[in-house]
């Protein structure tokens, strides 16, 4: 059966510009996003057409600057946005956030000159980015990456593989960071590279449990040269931008976790009112009311909590260890949610006409991408207690 619409959810937004963008995008995922979400989930399709509806509508660019095509809103109102587009189907919501972090090194630490060549494009012309910083042999351990950039005069040739690129494939540019110097986190530089460069290719798609629409894919760079102007930042600073950049994407996936909990605790309260067992309304039997309670209240945590993180970035204070802690706790509150909406639903919860079970296994990926809810855990066990002793 169809995805149902997402339910409105009362939120506290800061500006009456705020109020509208938060109406056109809910005007946007009931139209153009959840009726089709569930077949082409199963059918593995990715819905570009939707993200070009995006980007002409300003949404592709939302936290970043007016001056380069941003929309200059506030984090705290963008990840509202992703929460909306993430619970009408999370392939949507999801690329939004990988975008708007593919985009994040240029926009905070490129050159003026580069940002008015390339930004305008990437934030509001169309295009769809990739952030390339896994490796097949180097995930959480990010620092230990092989890819290689050798430099040849003015330009750059890059060699290795990059793996778990969410776009992999289908992106018009990609954020890449590639090893220039010695071993460890000062010997990697950060480079833009075009999605139709020479020598850029993609491996087929992984055959994922879900999320199944959102092609991930290794990416092949074979000899691939860009200039030394697509380099962003300085040689050695990329780990530094890569870190960064995953702060702020840290707050996106966890504002996504939420938008999936929120549309399962929709079907499971739809569900319980309407379906009657024993001359009654499930809805009416107390275990079952707990248990809506329990996941209403883990999602208003989550919220909360995601909201706080961004408040801070927002006031240019450092709000990395909450950006750890609401990742954390967004996509468990993400996994034990959409369980129980499973279980709320009973058999039919387990069956794909009802969309509980798909955000069950979309759940699950979301603690473990961007660092996995371990690096989560020792990242905020740093900031309480400092760095881990040799």
């Amino acid at each position: 059966m169809p995805d149902r619409a997402p339910q409105p959810v009362d939120r506290q937004l800061p500006t009456d510009e705020a109020r509208d963008l938060i109406s056109l995008v809910r005007d946007i995922a009931q139209r153009e996003i959840v009726p089709s979400a569930a077949e082409e989930e199963d059918a593995g399709r990715f819905p570009r057409e939707v993200f070009t509806l995006l980007s002409d509508s300003g949404l592709l660019g939302l936290p970043y600057d007016a001056e380069f095509g941003g929309g200059e809103q506030p984090y705290e109102v963008y990840l509202q946005v992703l929460e909306e587009l993430a619970a009408a189907r999370l392939t949507v919501g999801l690329g939004v956030s990988v975008h708007s972090l593919a985009s994040y090194a240029l926009a905070a630490y490129g050159t003026k000159e580069q940002q008015a060549e390339h930004l305008p494009a990437m934030l509001g012309g169309g295009l769809l980015g990739a952030y390339c910083l896994s490796e097949p042999a180097s995930g959480s351990d990010a620092a230990s990456l092989r890819t290689k950039a050798v430099r040849d005069g003015d330009d750059w040739v890059i060699t290795g593989t990059k793996a778990w690129i969410t776009h992999g494939g289908i992106a018009d540019f990609c954020t890449v960071m590639a090893r220039t110097g010695p071993d460890g986190p000062r010997g990697i530089t950060a480079f833009l590279v075009p999605g139709d460069a020479e020598g850029l290719s993609a491996a087929a798609p992984e055959k994922k449990m879900g999320l199944k629409g959102s092609p991930t894919a290794q990416v092949h760079l074979d000899g691939v040269r860009v200039p030394d102007a697509r380099r962003i930042g300085d040689e050695g600073q990329g780990f530094a931008i890569a870190l960064s950049a995953l702060d702020s994407g840290r707050l996106g996936i966890a504002a996504c976790a939420i938008g999936v909990a929120q549309a399962a605790l929709d079907e499971a309260v739809s569900y319980a009112v309407e379906r009657r067992q024993f001359g009654r309304p499930i809805a009416d039997f107390q275990g079952l009311r707990f248990m809506l309670a329990d996941m209403a209240t883990q999602i208003e945590a989550g919220r909360a909590l995601y909201l706080a993180a961004a408040r801070l970035r927002d006031a240019g204070l450092p709000f990395a260890k909450q950006a750890a802690m609401a990742k954390l706790h967004c996509t468990d509150t993400a996994m034990r949610v959409t369980t129980d909406a499973v279980q709320v639903l009973g058999g039919y919860g387990y069956t794909a006409d009802f969309p509980a079970e798909r955000y069950m296994r979309e759940a699950k990926v979301l603690q473990i991408v961007e660092g996995t809810n371990q690096i989560q855990r020792m990242v905020i066990a740093r900031h309480l207690a400092g760095p881990e002793e040799r």
